[in-house]
């Protein structure tokens, strides 16, 4: 679906764009996503509308069948790549797990603020984003994602985000419309 508006209280929350994440091996690269999400962070703070940084440091815990990472990551697996700041004035969300919302302050900052709408970035597109876009979507939030400022390690995963989830959550755009319709 076509973004049709930005309400005018509209936050940028730009999942997982740190160090240790986008040098990953992912469906389309990662660097066009960190440049696309850079653009729409800078449109969204010529506009004073909020940019949310999402960085991971830790896991859920639990069994599962996919395979745990090992070894202790690099300093700066988390840092938040430079192109996307932070900048003065952003606000940074750490998370434990694949969404942005739970556990974290990330409602509250937003309802803080009179955010109504999100539009979302980032890496990956099934996990960290599929789930903040979920979560979002269950808080109340009019949500779009941002369809050329996301990628996954999995392409057929990707597609099915894409195609399948994020329309039933809300509407989907390419950075360009979302730039214009920001204006």
């Amino acid at each position: 679906m076509t973004a049709t508006t930005l309400d005018p209280k509209t936050a940028l929350v730009v999942v997982d764009l740190q160090k240790g994440i986008v040098d990953l091996p992912t469906a389309h690269p990662s660097a066009d996503v960190v440049a696309k999400s850079a653009t729409l962070a800078d449109a969204f703070r010529a506009k004073g509308l909020p940019v949310v940084l999402v960085r991971v440091t830790g896991g859920a815990p639990g069994r599962t069948e996919g395979a745990q990472r090992s070894g202790q990551p690099a300093a700066d697996w988390a840092d938040i790549v430079p192109e996307l700041g932070p900048r003065d004035g952003d606000i940074v969300v750490t998370k434990q797990q694949w969404g942005a919302f739970y556990g974290t302050d990330l409602d509250l900052q937003l309802r803080r603020r009179g955010v109504t709408q999100v539009v979302v970035t980032g890496i990956a597109t099934s996990i960290g984003v599929e789930s903040t876009a979920r979560s979002a979507h269950e808080h109340g939030y009019h949500v779009t994602v941002v369809t050329d400022a996301v990628t996954d390690m999995d392409g057929g995963a990707h597609t099915n985000s894409i195609e399948k989830i994020f329309p039933r959550l809300g509407e989907t755009d390419t950075t360009e419309a979302i730039v214009k319709l920001l204006g």
